[in-house]
């Protein structure tokens, strides 16, 4: 369905709001801080600090940048051409400039003044000094950038400014008993210690105790990677296992260590997964890398809970918590710990380029692992600003970004904090000169993201049967500048065909004369094939689909196909970014603004929402297309496929039926558009399975979630079926049981309960009850 475009912005309802009642929870009144600082009234600290990275030219901040593509939009492939009525332009300028990016003001409308542009190296000093700022979740540090920021919001012209605090379970190192390695002596007992060199780099959520055993090296720690070395005679089970950095996050590397039953795990980078040239700096070889390694998302002592002050909570922790322990080390101690190895030399595509090749996979000697990181309950506080819609306030359009960090936190959290910022600055200027969203604008600072997005799962867990309800989507503008080569979008599917569009408007950032969307076809015609990825768990927009059933996009600009080396260490810095992009951090930063803008423009501004529905239909397909493949074994056995293929055909055909009804939809008819845009923007809610608890299996989503409700766990079920009826454990983290084979009554209870979610999701879209089939 590539080229279809996004649905149809139609004429702006001109419905007067009424008054609405403010939120009263830790209300901010605009003016009420008035102090000097970080961020005071004048442009300095992180003011100064989005200057940086947003003003290539004279007018600084996407004050223009943001916004400066977002006239009209390119109507070319529109899913409803019928319905192109005259329209208002949208309120900008001239796209061309960066001066112009303020809406023509109305009459008695008094225009902003916009702050002058700084000097070209007024904002390098304070972008170090909030590089170099404390911005752990739960410390003083984070507590003081919570309130300058909190001021920032209060500053601007937003309806409703508010705070919400979560007491959640966090777990930190022990400065008076660090984590540990020694080589084990003969005897068994813990022999000469291996330094770690930094203490304060750990694994929030690892198990802690000691975990002896024979050192094995693992790869990337996958699934396929453990069982491959199984196959070469190397048993992972009861050793610990070197892992490197990469491909998978911490959490899923721990978890398939657990399943193979391995007693612990090392994580380090290793240089072949980090490019590093003349002009490029590398990670230096001293340096551990920080990681989670929860299996899940928010706090994992209350999971499906909000962390509220005072609430009671279930005597129950997230089962994505390993009970074996982790810790990250440098490329340095794992090249001394490789030379140790033994057994058979690792497979080629397994080598890296540490000193001491060939790698081998051992074992070898003996070592032990102590962890004694301890938990604390942390308060962590999310701030939120609103601007409310002028005829669907009950809608919220979410942007969010992460503001804390472990360690300096450049390009983590720092670039999303002052693109947000910025953002909320230029649409609180248009709102002064007169425009206002169909649809309301939510737009938060989250706290405690490193730990698994920990601040956004508890407001979503807090809030779960308003915001499936009303929430639109959410775009998080966490890691959007890892590099300046290669755009990618972790997004649902709901909101290809609307990024599709907006690439065709933004001007690349480092291909002059063509927009991203140039850019990416010149390199594969096939778009959707370079740029689109399924949403992953280490996103923090995950859990807005998988939880929520909210589409969400995370986008970021990378480094080729390299990763970005400084990400999660203590050399994320202002400068290695900036060293990392040659000079460009400005225009990509400016073109990421650009995106999340128009984003925001399309989705809280359209008549009718840019959500391609008929999206999930081909999704279906692709999966069926899997799972026919097994068709064969399922008929030796007397069992069939056929009811997701027409629970499939119904979704596809309710569809078009509603693409239908749209084309010939009277476009005035405010009604009825309202009654479209609500069974719209349900389609993902659709796709979470109603036959599994929240509090049990919160990732709900058939398509990204987690158990034996899933699609994933379904297809890994049928492969047992030529296994000789053997699963190997930890095969799959999608609900197969370890060591299981195929089973005919648990086949048939994941069909029913897949072929019933698929079937009620077209029920939905189709409409009201008499419009429904009630057969297959």
């Amino acid at each position: 369905m590539t080229g279809e475009g996004s649905l149809l912005a139609m004429e702006r309802a001109q419905v007067q709001p009424g008054d609405r009642k403010a939120i009263q929870r830790q209300p901010i009144e605009r003016g009420e801080m008035e102090e000097q600082g970080e961020f005071g009234r004048q442009p300095s600290g992180w003011m100064l600090w989005e200057a940086k990275v947003l003003s290539p030219r004279r007018c600084w901040g996407p004050s223009g940048a943001a916004l400066a593509a977002m006239g009209e939009t390119d109507r070319q492939g529109e899913l409803f051409p019928k319905l192109r009525s005259p329209s208002p332009p949208l309120p900008w300028g001239d796209p061309t400039s960066l001066a112009s990016f303020l809406p023509p003001s109305p009459p008695r409308a008094r225009k902003p003044q916009l702050l002058s542009p700084p000097g070209p190296q007024s904002h390098l000093s304070p972008l170090r000094q909030t590089s170099l700022r404390e911005r752990v979740a739960g410390s003083a540090g984070m507590a003081a950038l919570t309130q300058d920021i909190r001021a920032a919001f209060s500053r601007q012209k937003l309806d409703h400014v508010w705070a919400d605090t979560h007491y959640v379970g966090l777990q930190f190192p022990d400065p008076a008993h660090p984590n540990t390695l020694h080589w084990v002596a003969v005897a068994g007992k813990a022999g000469e210690q291996l330094p770690l060199e930094d203490p304060d780099v750990y694994c929030p959520y690892s198990a802690t105790g000691n975990a002896t055993g024979e050192l094995v090296y693992a790869h990337y720690g996958r699934p396929e990677d453990l069982q491959d070395l199984r196959a070469r005679g190397v048993e992972p089970a009861g050793r610990l296992l070197l892992v490197r950095v990469g491909v998978t996050s911490f959490a899923q590397k721990v978890a398939s260590a657990q399943d193979f039953g391995a007693r612990g795990v090392l994580i380090y980078p290793d240089p072949e997964d980090f490019y590093q040239g003349p002009h490029k700096p590398g990670l230096s070889s001293h340096q551990a890398v920080y990681g989670h390694v929860h299996l899940g998302t928010g706090d994992p002592y209350t999971p499906g809970f909000p962390s509220f002050n005072q609430t009671q909570f279930p005597p129950v922790e997230s089962s994505g918590l390993p009970s074996i322990p982790a810790q990250p080390i440098s490329a340095d101690i794992a090249s001394h710990l490789l030379r140790k190895l033994n057994g058979p030399v690792a497979p080629q595509e397994w080598q890296g380029r540490l000193p001491g090749s060939p790698y081998r996979l051992g074992p070898g000697p003996g070592l032990q692992l102590g962890v004694n990181n301890h938990r604390a309950s942390t308060p962590i506080s999310n701030i939120f600003g609103c601007i409310e819609g002028l005829s669907e306030p009950d809608h919220y359009v979410v942007i969010g970004a992460q503001r804390d960090a472990w360690g300096p936190g450049a390009a983590k959290s720092a670039v999303g904090t002052a693109i947000l910022l910025e953002l909320l600055r230029t649409f609180s200027s248009m709102v002064s000169n007169g425009f206002r969203p169909r649809r309301s604008l939510l737009f938060i600072s989250w706290d405690g993201g490193d730990f698994g997005s920990v601040g956004s799962t508890e407001w979503l867990e807090g809030y779960l049967s308003v915001l499936h309800l009303k929430a639109v989507a959410y775009v998080s503008l966490d890691n959007a500048v890892l590099g300046d080569d290669k755009f990618q979008a972790k997004t649902s599917p709901l909101l290809i065909s609307l990024i599709e569009n907006i690439l065709k408007q933004v001007d690349s950032p480092n291909h002059s004369g063509q927009t991203i969307y140039e850019q990416v076809v010149f390199t594969n015609p096939s778009w959707d094939a370079e740029v689109i990825r399924p949403l992953a768990m280490d996103s923090s927009a995950y859990s807005f689909t998988a939880c929520v059933g909210v589409p969400a996009v995370e986008f970021s600009f990378l480094e080729d196909d390299q990763a970005y080396p400084f990400l999660h260490t203590k050399e994320d810095t202002y400068e290695n970014l900036h060293k990392m992009l040659r000079g460009r951090l400005p225009a990509v930063a400016q073109a990421v603004a650009q995106l999340a803008g128009q984003l925001l423009i399309r989705l809280s501004h359209d008549h009718l929402l840019p959500l391609d529905f008929g999206r999930y239909g081909d999704v279906v397909l692709r999966h069926i297309g899997s799972l026919n493949e097994y068709s064969g074994d399922l008929k030796a056995r007397g069992l069939t496929l056929q009811w997701v293929y027409s629970a499939r055909g119904d979704f596809f055909r309710a569809a078009e039926k509603l693409r239908q009804e749209i084309y010939s939809s009277e476009p005035g008819d405010e009604r009825l558009m309202r009654m479209y845009n609500v069974r719209i923007m349900r389609v993902e809610f659709y796709f979470l399975s109603q036959y599994v608890s929240p509090a049990d299996s919160p990732f709900r989503h058939i398509f990204l979630g987690r158990g034996d409700h899933t699609l994933g766990a379904l297809l890994d079920h049928l492969r047992l079926l030529r296994t000789n009826g053997t699963g190997a454990p930890g095969a799959t983290s999608s609900g197969v049981v370890p060591g299981l084979g195929f089973q005919e009554s648990r086949f048939r209870r994941q069909l029913a309960l897949l072929t019933w979610t698929l079937q009620g999701a077209a029920n939905a879209l189709s409409g009201d009850v008499w419009n429904i089939d009630n057969n297959f």
